[in-house]
This record gives structure tokens, C-alpha cells and sequence, in this order.
């Protein structure tokens, strides 16, 4: 168990010349080459996480989420000791562990192709570290053993990785990591190569395990479901940049930006350009046509700013949009109807927008199918501002 914390931490990756492009070259001419967008390039290379600050408490379960080529692997891989920290420090139970070795950082890593010995049972596999460190037969025995109760997997001791499913084996990869009884657990992606079942019951499973094995968790995925499920903490990451650091519900209810708003949550959120402006003296903003009175809080905070901005992005989530015989006026183009909810893509004045509704509140048939006519309309407390220069929540 221990504190990890990560201070200015950058990665760079330098350029390749010419002649050391040749000579590393494996990839065949007509193979796809991948490439990561938006990225900052300076005169040093590729500069793939920025300055990253984090400091996670013992025992804490931290979820790095984002889309690909954001960077949440590559700092992982820092903390590993598997990619080498350009600038800035890392801390590991308080101590500076920037130049010690992988091994001796005492950090277990499970990847997300397993990564499991195909000549070697599963007892094995789990055993092989311990072995390597010459650690006693009977103390390696009852180790794996308590693993494998805890994971699940006493059953399949004597088999070999290709004699189980996905699941399975992905257990025996975690199986391999808890045996050395790490100060940290990173997991990249562990999830990702299993179907949607799978994935649901492995997310109860590391829930379960993290109650058992009470350690600190770094978990890497670009799944909002997972990260939302699994953290005490999210840091949701774009283009290397940290965007926001919360626990679940404080990003999902406060987004500091456009983009983790869009990000986070499913189905995505619903934006709409709107004018803020004054009536009387009170703040409304105008969606559509329509004039909807901010609350009390949203007014102190505007009269208390040197310069309204006169135009907006307003954010609301599907969940928060409400059918209304007075709303906005819409036509369904697709009904999705998922058992307990029903998932409405409307067109309103040419745009898409998102309404999910419990189906015990409405009755289907009225609204079920495409093309027919509603109304909808939402509460402003629900409402979310966003500065149309800046992206950054105006509340």
C-alpha cells in the first residue's frame, strides 16, 4: 500500500532521424502507420502528456479515462517504470523512484492482452515471479492458492491459458499481479478484449477484489462506464493535458469544460448555441425560440461578473430533457426502446437532440417509431453554460 504522486511530469518523445527511421524500420510500406492527433510538437519532439499533476492518496482507486492517443497509457507506463519521465518527478510511497528499476518500484502491472505463458498452467503462470525471487515453495503454494479462492480460479490451476475463455484468463493476469502483494495495482485497459457481458462481470469482480485486497489502484481506460463505475477518482485527460480531476458524480453533475461534458455520461450530452441576455432583472437564456429563467445561484454568479457573455453553449443531458405538451416543438427520427427507457433522436429546427424517458412515464405507442410529432423542454437548474470561446463552464 502507499501514496503515489506525480509532480510536473511530462513525456517527450524525440524525433527520429532520417538514418534511425531506416534502421528501426519493421513495418512493411503499404502497413498503416498510426499517429497521434493533436498533439503539441516543440523543437525537443512530441510532447504526449503535459505537465501532469496528481497526487493519489493509499488505497485510493484512480481511473486515467480519455480517448485514444491522450495520453492516460503513457503515464501509466511512467509509473511502471516502463517509458522514461522526460521532466518532472514521481513518488512512490515518498520516495523518488524516477530512475529505479521496474522491479524494484514493487508495482504489479496487468496489461490488456494478458500476456500469459501459453506452455505453462495457470498455478505456474502465477507462481512464476514469486520463483524468480527464490521466495520458499510452501509460501508460494499458499500465495497462489489464496489468489486463486479470491479470483475464482482454483478449479483451473492445472490447466493452460488456452483451455480458458477471455475472462478467465484475465483473471489468472490478475491472479499473477496480486500474488506479489504490490504497493500499487496498475491495470491498462484490462477490460477491452472482452464482449459486453464479460466486461460487466469482470468490472463487479475488480470492485470485489479491490475490497479484498485493499491496495492502491491506477486503472487506464478509454470506457466512460468503467471509469464512472470503478474510481473513487477520475482524471479525464485530452492531447496529454489533464481536463478535470473528480470523483464520479462531481463530473458528471459539474463538467468544467465541453469536453468532459460530451465525454462523460451515455448517451451523450445534448448542446444547444443559446443568447444569455436580461429581462427585467433576471437572466434568461433563450434555446430555440424559447426563454427559460436561470435560478437563483446561476443569477448571483452572472450579476456578480464584470461581462456577460451574450452568447453560450447550453449542455443538457438526455436524462434531463422531459416530454411537455408547451416545449419545443421536435419529430422523432428514431425510437430506440431499451426495456426500461425509451431512447427519443429528435429533429428539432435542424438539429439532433437526445431525450431518454422512463417508459413507466409515457405512454409508447405515442411516441414509439419515426416521424411522429412531441414536445419537449427541460429545467434550467439542469442546464450546464459553457463560454463559447474558452469551452469552460461559466458556473
Amino acid at each position: 500500500m502507499a501514496e503515489v504522486r506525480l509532480v510536473n511530469v511530462k513525456k517527450i518523445y524525440p524525433f527520429v532521424s532520417g538514418e534511425e527511421k531506416k534502421k528501426n524500420k519493421k513495418k512493411k510500406d503499404d502497413e498503416p502507420v498510426k499517429e497521434k492527433a493533436n498533439l503539441q510538437i516543440t523543437d525537443k519532439g512530441v510532447v504526449a502528456v503535459q505537465e501532469f499533476n496528481l497526487d493519489i492518496a493509499d488505497k485510493e482507486f484512480i481511473v486515467l479515462v480519455g480517448p485514444s492517443g491522450c495520453g492516460k497509457s503513457t503515464t501509466l507506463r511512467m509509473i511502471a517504470g516502463l517509458e522514461e519521465i522526460t521532466e518532472g518527478e514521481l513518488y512512490i510511497d515518498g520516495k523518488l523512484v524516477n530512475d529505479v528499476a521496474p522491479k524494484d518500484r514493487d508495482i504489479a502491472m496487468v496489461f490488456q492482452n494478458y500476456a500469459l505463458y501459453p506452455h505453462m498452467t495457470v498455478y505456474d503462470n502465477m507462481a512464476f515471479s514469486l520463483k524468480l525471487k527464490k521466495v520458499p515453495k510452501a509460501e508460494i503454494d499458499r500465495k497462489v492458492k489464496e489468489a486463486a479462492e479470491i479470483l475464482d480460479i482454483t478449479q483451473y490451476l492445472d490447466r493452460k491459458p488456452k483451455a480458458l475463455s477471455g475472462g478467465q484468463r484475465q483473471r489468472v493476469a490478475i491472479g499473477r499481479a496480486i500474488v506479489r502483494s504490490p504497493k500499487v495495482f496498475l491495470m491498462d485497459e484490462p477490460l477491452s478484449n472482452l464482449d459486453a457481458k464479460l466486461r460487466n462481470q469482470m468490472r463487479a469482480e475488480i470492485i470485489k477484489l479491490r475490497e479484498k485486497i485493499d491496495t492502491t489502484f491506477v486503472y487506464v481506460t478509454h470506457d466512460q462506464v468503467e471509469a464512472m463505475t470503478l474510481g473513487d477518482r477520475i482524471v479525464i485527460m485530452r492531447d496529454g493535458f489533464i481536463q478535470q480531476i473528480g470523483t464520479p458524480q462531481e463530473v458528471f453533475n459539474h463538467p468544467a469544460n465541453l469536453f468532459v461534458a460530451g465525454f462523460i455520461g451515455t448517451p451523450q450530452m445534448n448542446l444547444f448555441d443559446a443568447a444569455l441576455s436580461k429581462k427585467g432583472d433576471k437572466y434568461v437564456a433563450t434555446i430555440l425560440g424559447r426563454d427559460f429563467e436561470l435560478p437563483e445561484a446561476k443569477q448571483t454568479v452572472l450579476k456578480a461578473m464584470d461581462k456577460v457573455p451574450s452568447e453560450v453553449i447550453v449542455g443538457v443531458r438526455p436524462v434531463h430533457v422531459h416530454l411537455s405538451s408547451d416545449g419545443i416543438d421536435a419529430t422523432v427520427d428514431v425510437s430506440e426502446l431499451m426495456g426500461s427507457e425509451l431512447h427519443l433522436h429528435v429533429n428539432s429546427a435542424g438539429k439532433d437532440v437526445v431525450i431518454v424517458v422512463p417508459t413507466t412515464d409515457i405512454d409508447i405507442d405515442s411516441v414509439h417509431g419515426g416521424h411522429k410529432a412531441v414536445k419537449y423542454s427541460f429545467r434550467p437548474d439542469l442546464m450546464h453554460f459553457f463560454d463559447k470561446e474558452t469551452e469552460k463552464n461559466l458556473f
